[in-house]
């Protein structure tokens, strides 16, 4: 019997206890009034920053649909314009191929 208790390793058991120790500490200040106190500041600075954060993202998703918008506009005038281009040019072409007639 008295051989395991000389096989304890005193250090481990130490840093044991001070782990213990400071573990019990450590939940007393953190449950302060005063560490609460920072945890609604911080909380709320928190909050602050994902409102800014939001309002800046539906600013940017606006920006983005309008350009979206006006990039489809460009794409249908464009495609507008290269029909009304390959019309008149198959009317020129029709314009060439038909046979002159004699005078």
């Amino acid at each position: 019997m008295m051989d395991r208790f000389c096989k304890w390793d005193v250090k481990k058991t130490g840093i044991f206890a001070a782990g213990v120790l400071f573990g019990t500490a450590g939940i007393k200040v953190l449950s302060s009034k005063d560490a609460k106190k920072v945890y609604v500041f911080s909380t709320a600075a928190v909050l602050r920053a994902k409102e800014c954060i939001m309002r800046t993202v539906s600013i940017v998703r606006e920006n983005a649909e309008d350009i979206y918008e006006e990039a489809l506009e460009v794409n249908e005038k464009r495609a507008a314009e290269e029909m009304e281009f390959e019309d008149e040019s198959e009317a020129a072409d029709d314009f060439q191929e038909t046979p002159v007639s004699e005078v």
